[in-house]
């Protein structure tokens, strides 16, 4: 198994009071697998994603990806991770003001200092519908083409693991129909896939795994 999590908890408080927003879920995913989690806002989604990414920690359980405990995992490795074996596309675009698209898509293997990855990038970039924008700075283009550049650079290292939360947030139909149909694809080339979204329509046709959060809980699970 690729990914196993058991007992992942969160925490936080709200005034006086406790409460968990992640609590005590267990689940796994395998390489070839495609899993979707649907949910209303504040059931504990990207709190969940967030922790396997190992951007906060958690209160409690354990994410073990490939053998490797997560959770014991410092910053350093946890960055390494993200740019190899982890691909992660945030909620938010993170992209570098300073840097072209095709840059800005590159700057996993640029940290890595391995061979140039141009050919590929442009490939991702075009399959996401952006190729033509691939010499523009970010300030050029719209949300939803921000959104686009983010994704195509989760996938560039070709991730053993793909965690993406609300990836098609800013999309229209017909570019979230092609976002979902990559991952689907990244799944049958023997990638991990977790995606987080409230935008399920363009699912449709897609061999996927589909689960719910609710209060913290993830429902759906088999």
């Amino acid at each position: 198994m690729l990914l196993d999590v058991r007992k992942l908890t969160k925490r936080y408080k709200r005034g006086k009071d406790a409460f968990n927003a992640v609590d005590g879920v267990d689940f796994t995913l395998d390489g070839g697998e495609f899993a979707v989690v649907s949910g209303h806002s504040g059931s504990g989604k990207s709190t969940f994603l967030n922790m396997l990414a190992g951007i906060i920690p958690p209160d409690g359980g354990t994410a073990v990806f490939d053998n490797k405990e997560l959770t014991k995992l410092d910053d350093d490795a946890l960055s390494r991770l993200r740019r190899g074996e982890i691909g992660y596309i945030p909620q938010g675009h993170s992209i570098l003001a300073n840097l072209t698209v095709l840059e800005n898509v590159c700057l996993p293997y640029y940290l890595g200092a391995r061979a140039d990855p141009s050919a590929k990038a442009r490939e991702l970039l075009e399959r996401v519908g952006i190729a033509h924008l691939a010499g523009q700075y970010p300030a050029e283009l719209s949300g939803g083409e921000l959104r686009r550049v983010s994704i195509a650079r989760g996938l560039l290292n070709t991730p053993r693991l793909l965690i993406a939360d609300e990836p098609v947030s800013d999309l229209d139909a017909a570019n979230a129909a092609a976002v979902f149909a990559l991952f689907a694809d990244a799944a049958r080339s023997g990638a991990a896939v977790l995606v987080v979204t409230h935008e399920t329509g363009g699912l449709a046709g897609l061999d996927c795994r589909r689960l719910e959060m609710q209060n913290g809980k993830l429902l759906n699970n088999s």
